[in-house]
């Protein structure tokens, strides 16, 4: 005879829930920024999983429930912070009467004009300083981040081409090219010259009309 709740004796347990995928999403958006901060403090090498754990408030083994290893917790922030914007930007579609430049404006300029505020910079002086020495780092970014976006510019430099657009032919040799004045941006902001910063957005978009002339 069962009880008055009904529950006999073979009954099966109760399931536990496990977590909803917004309390999941949080987490890991926390270790992310945790890990982000670590680094940064630290340097990559220095850094370790207990710390970024301390910082996010959570105990040390749910990181590894998240990113096994610190190379893929790395690999993590890349793409959360650096990636996803520059995707996001890429796969725009190009107007059929919009030229290259102008396509490039729309797209790429808005995200150029946020990469110090959204951490993109930071991440890129971390691979200046780590990557000659835990090449991991820069193949992360390498695969990640700069192989595409260059594909991405040599792609449309090839259509601006076709298109009969000044710049084109320049920019398809050498897509680098648009991507210089980020760097030297970074570099004089976190290294060189941090007390008298530049516009690095402004210095992509003066390339960009210089080299679309």
């Amino acid at each position: 005879m069962t009880g008055e709740s009904g529950k006999g004796a073979g009954a099966s347990p109760a399931r536990r829930r496990g977590p909803s995928p917004e309390k999941t999403a949080r987490t890991r958006a926390a270790i992310v920024e945790a890990a982000m901060a670590e680094f940064l403090e630290r340097g990559y090498s220095a850094s370790t999983m207990a710390g970024v754990a301390r910082r996010a408030g959570i105990a040390k083994g749910t990181i590894y429930l998240y990113f096994p290893t610190k190379e893929a917790l790395f690999a993590g922030i890349v793409r959360d912070i650096v990636t996803n914007p520059l995707r996001e930007a890429e796969e725009q579609e190009i107007g059929p009467d919009e030229t290259v430049a102008d396509y490039f404006r729309r797209t790429l300029v808005p995200v150029m004009r946020r990469i110090e505020s959204g951490g993109r910079a930071a991440v890129a002086r971390l691979i200046l300083a780590e990557g000659a020495r835990i090449p991991v780092l820069a193949e992360v970014y390498r695969q990640d981040v700069f192989l595409p976006l260059i594909e991405h510019i040599r792609l449309h430099a090839a259509r601006a081409v076709k298109r009969g657009e000044a710049g084109g032919e320049i920019l398809a040799r050498h897509p680098h090219l648009l991507l210089a004045p980020l760097w030297v941006g970074m570099v004089n902001n976190g290294v060189i010259a941090p007390q008298h910063p530049v516009d690095i957005g402004a210095l992509f978009e003066a390339s960009l009309s210089l080299i679309f002339r």
